[in-house]
């Protein structure tokens, strides 16, 4: 159930009163859930990364990205928004989830989203491996109905088992195309590439109710004509985004699990984010962060920033 938005949002500490590196860690420096009435959106981290393939360390990226989030001001210059001030932005903590079990901890992040979305608050979760899409997928189509999901990401993620494991980072939207939970009309994949396992990757992805746009068409044909393709995919419908940090070239972002050369630059992701003002935002994700291979913060900073964009793009006209 929707609510208006909060008329006087409390925003992040005053950064002329207590230093940006001082203070607890809460994403941009916002209240607590706890502390505020209310939230529009919600951001929470889930700590999970069972289901990787290769490279762990995902599980603590909500803590990294909220480190590197401490630098964000209130102001985005590029879009002429206020993202705390337009809404009331809390940070909700980190969900509670069984690392050992992933059935477990897959309802673990479906409970823990239904409770924190029942009175229309959106979320925005760090992740996390990409297998925390699922329940999040489940709870936002329990809501809206089946929705476009515009996933990027360098993988599709579409693929059917891992190791004989039908719940990994690599499925979760076959799964989701599976249940019903996705607009097999309006999803789409931004920044793919990298070797496939076999053509028939491309075929099931298209089955499964994927457009594509290629990290080399993205070189190719301009990145406003991408940004259109993707408009044009979305169209009116409620819109789940699902960013992999993977979706970066490695040199903006090598703290991942799965890192692919060529990929998309921080300036064309954030870019695009910044395209999605206009669309009808009902919740994302920012996932498979994983702090021990990341350097400087890179990874962690551009996290910080995608998840700005975002929430930047979620805020009402006021």
């Amino acid at each position: 159930m929707a609510h208006p938005p909060v008329p006087d949002p409390v925003g992040p500490t005053d950064a002329s009163r207590v230093p940006r590196y001082a203070g607890i860690a809460t994403f941009a420096r916002l209240p607590r859930l706890e502390d505020v009435p209310r939230a529009d959106v919600a951001i929470v981290g889930a700590p999970f990364d069972s289901g990787v393939s290769y490279r762990p360390g995902a599980r603590f990226g909500p803590a990294h990205v909220r480190e590197a989030s401490r630098l964000l001001r209130p102001y985005n210059q590029v879009t002429d928004v206020e993202p705390f001030a337009a809404q009331q932005v809390a940070d909700a903590g980190d969900l509670a989830v069984n690392p050992f079990d992933i059935a477990e901890a897959v309802a673990d992040i479906q409970r823990g989203a239904e409770h924190l979305t029942r009175d229309g608050t959106r979320l925005l979760t760090i992740g996390g491996d990409h297998t925390i899409a699922l329940p999040l997928l489940r709870n936002v189509a329990a809501q809206h109905g089946p929705v476009a999901v515009l996933h990027f990401d360098a993988h599709l993620d579409t693929w059917d088992t891992y190791f004989g494991a039908p719940v990994t980072h690599g499925t979760p939207f076959r799964r989701a195309s599976e249940e019903g939970l996705i607009d097999r009309e309006a999803s789409l994949h931004v920044g793919i590439r990298g070797p496939l396992y076999a053509r028939e990757d491309l075929r099931d992805d298209k089955r499964l109710g994927f457009a594509v746009i290629a990290s080399h068409e993205i070189e190719l044909d301009g990145l406003a004509a991408a940004i259109d393709r993707m408009l044009a995919r979305l169209g009116d419908r409620p819109v789940y985004v699902s960013v992999d940090i993977d979706v970066l070239d490695p040199a903006h972002a090598p703290g991942t699990g799965t890192p692919e050369a060529g990929g998309l630059t921080s300036r064309e992701l954030l870019a695009m984010l910044r395209a999605l003002s206009q669309v009808n935002l009902v919740g994302a994700d920012v996932v498979e962060v994983s702090p021990p291979y990341d350097h400087a913060q890179l990874t962690a900073v551009a996290a910080a920033h995608v998840a700005f964009e975002i929430l930047s793009a979620m805020a009402p006209a006021r």
